[in-house]
């Protein structure tokens, strides 16, 4: 059963990608896009989200990033954007509050409908989280050693795809589904990220998710619920007084 929630704020959701910066806020019907790459610093991604999102009208702020976030703040700079994040101030840039959380983590929140879910981002990489009973973990699959040397990432990723094929490639995805949904105990699994597409037929417990759900977790991040999410809305610890 999933925890009784209520909306209480007009949330501006960034979803900051390898290719592209997707935002939406509260009450608007079209996302809206900005290419990204490798000169997408931390900097640049925040003059141009508030450019698109001058005429907008928000409370808070959401951000998926493609990278590890312990207690709100990313912890290494993204493989595929400009440098800068570890360390930014989104508050202060936003002059508003602000939640840092891993993509993955935020797209799975969206597609949660409840139980023991796995989510698996079909990517550059592999992103993955884990909500179990409402209590969400952001998870770090990708680098485990899966065959040859190699990890999840290297065979279910981009890199995967391109080496393998789009067959050899599918049947790799089924086996680790499979093998992760079995380690984890999870309920079901859904699948997401640009490369789900490529999936032709889904493994036993598996459904499609869908990008877009990367809002709904961004707006349930500022939902007031009985039970939590997770520890990913933790506010940063307050300066200790000498």
């Amino acid at each position: 059963m999933r925890a009784a929630s209520r909306k209480v704020n007009r949330v501006l959701v960034i979803d900051v990608g390898g290719t592209h910066v997707k935002l939406m806020a509260t009450g608007q019907r079209e996302e809206r896009r900005i290419p990204s790459g490798p000169k997408m610093t931390a900097a640049k991604m925040i003059r141009d989200v508030k450019r698109l999102a001058k005429r907008w009208q928000y409370d808070c702020v959401s951000i998926g990033y493609p990278g590890s976030v312990i207690h709100g703040h990313p912890v290494h700079e993204p493989y595929n954007l400009g440098g800068g994040w570890v360390g930014f101030n989104f508050v202060k840039a936003f002059d508003r509050p602000v939640k840092v959380i891993n993509d993955a983590a935020m797209q799975a929140l969206g597609s949660y409908q409840g139980g023991r879910m796995l989510f698996l981002g079909l990517g550059a990489g592999l992103g993955s989280a884990m909500i179990v009973d409402g209590i969400l973990e952001p998870m770090e699959l990708a680098h485990l050693p899966y065959r040859n040397g190699k990890t999840y990432e290297d065979y279910v990723g981009i890199r995967g795809l391109k080496r393998l094929g789009k067959k050899n490639w599918r049947r790799h995805v089924a086996d680790v589904v499979e093998r992760l949904k079995n380690a984890l105990e999870a309920e079901y699994v859904v699948l997401g990220g640009g490369n789900a597409r490529h999936i032709k037929d889904l493994p036993p417990d598996t459904r499609m998710g869908d990008n877009r759900n990367a809002f709904v977790g961004g707006s349930r991040l500022w939902e007031k619920r009985t039970q939590p999410f997770g520890g990913n809305e933790k506010k940063p610890a307050a300066k200790r007084r000498r």
